[in-house]
């Protein structure tokens, strides 16, 4: 049975983001539509897709990230809702009008809501952060978030020990009438900077922390249901959780392929059963990584009883990958991995 009353979604998005989303999809009961761009078309997500339609030619303006090209492509799948990944899509006001308009759900805030907030749809550089879901009922699953700014890239994200007060700019997103997911930088005097709707990178250290989904919690809100039940702290105490993501770093505008592997997708158990490690891979041995896009190959998060115990388990999976094919950062993010693990509450710094 489809989650929520929805039973299919246009996964507006590419890369590893956009195979979670289809993964979850999946496990969801959701049919999962993938789109691509000329570029494309044997993309991983969309081989894990149930359904995939053409956008257009490989630059992003021209398929990804053109409005009336997902638009029509939502009608033409015919699946009952968009669910924008990337914050470019999700914080596009535009976009979010057009589904609206065409008698489709929107996964993530109102249109007018975007256009108030400045909807432009950036991921947050500040070094910290909060992540939440935004309902009825005020912030949900609120989760302090730092990150790790070395080279400016955030290629690390983990559960600040203490954690912190909210900024009181979040908890009035519920009034202005934000709904869904939520990706808050902080400034350095505490107040509220940017906000990001959709899949930021760093969301899935809100669902190590809490042991949820975050495809069932969007779901949820843009069908104006109230959140999947909340388990008691007695019951799961929030715990603490890191995020890594290994990017190419070839020249820009190179393309390359994928010859090794990378990080296998999937979910891993510690020996005690309270660490857990998610791993998504955007590619696998052979595909091709074009130039014209990011060049995030592929995320691993942890949860566990420490950030320490975490940033472990995170780093055990990054380590001893074989020769990719393309020449990646993951020595740099195990440096970070491994500062972490040795107590350090700053790496970046």
């Amino acid at each position: 049975m489809a989650q929520h009353g929805i039973e299919s979604v246009l996964v507006a998005g590419r890369g590893p983001a956009a195979c979670a989303v289809v993964a979850a999809c999946s496990r969801l009961d959701v049919k999962a539509v993938a789109v691509y761009s000329e570029a494309e078309r044997s993309a991983r997500h969309v081989r894990l897709a149930d359904d995939a339609v053409l956008l257009g030619p490989a630059p992003a303006a021209e398929s990804y990230l053109a409005v009336d090209r997902i638009v029509e492509a939502a009608r033409r799948s015919g699946a009952a809702a968009v669910l924008p990944v990337p914050p470019a899509l999700a914080g596009n006001a535009a976009l979010a009008g057009e589904v609206t308009a065409a008698g489709l759900t929107w996964v993530g805030p109102p249109a007018e809501v975007l256009e108030r907030l400045g909807g432009d749809g950036v991921e947050p550089a500040s070094e910290h952060g909060l992540l939440a879901l935004v309902t009825d009922d005020g912030l949900q699953y609120a989760t302090p978030v730092a990150r790790d700014r070395a080279a400016g890239i955030a290629r690390v994200s983990w559960t600040p020990d203490p954690g912190g007060e909210l900024p009181p700019g979040a908890k009035r997103l519920a009034e202005v009438g934000w709904r869904g997911l939520v990706t808050v930088g902080v400034a350095e005097d505490g107040e509220l900077g940017e906000v990001a709707a959709g899949f930021s990178l760093d969301m899935s250290v809100l669902e190590r922390a809490h042991r949820v989904d975050a495809v069932d919690l969007a779901l949820a809100a843009a069908a104006g249901e109230r959140a999947p039940r909340r388990r008691t702290r007695e019951e799961h105490p929030p715990r603490a959780a890191v995020a890594v993501q290994l990017r190419a770093t070839l020249p820009p505008g190179r393309a390359g392929r994928v010859t090794g592997r990378l990080p296998l997708s999937g979910r891993l158990r510690g020996t005690t059963g309270q660490t857990e490690v998610v791993a998504v891979s955007g590619y696998d041995p052979g595909d091709r990584l074009d130039g014209w896009y990011d060049a995030l190959l592929a995320t691993v998060s942890a949860g566990a009883v420490d950030v320490a115990t975490a940033a472990r388990a995170a780093g055990a999976t990054l380590a001893d990958l074989p020769e990719a094919g393309v020449p990646h950062d993951g020595a740099e993010v195990c440096a970070v991995l491994e500062r972490l693990a040795d107590g350090d509450p700053a790496p970046g710094s």
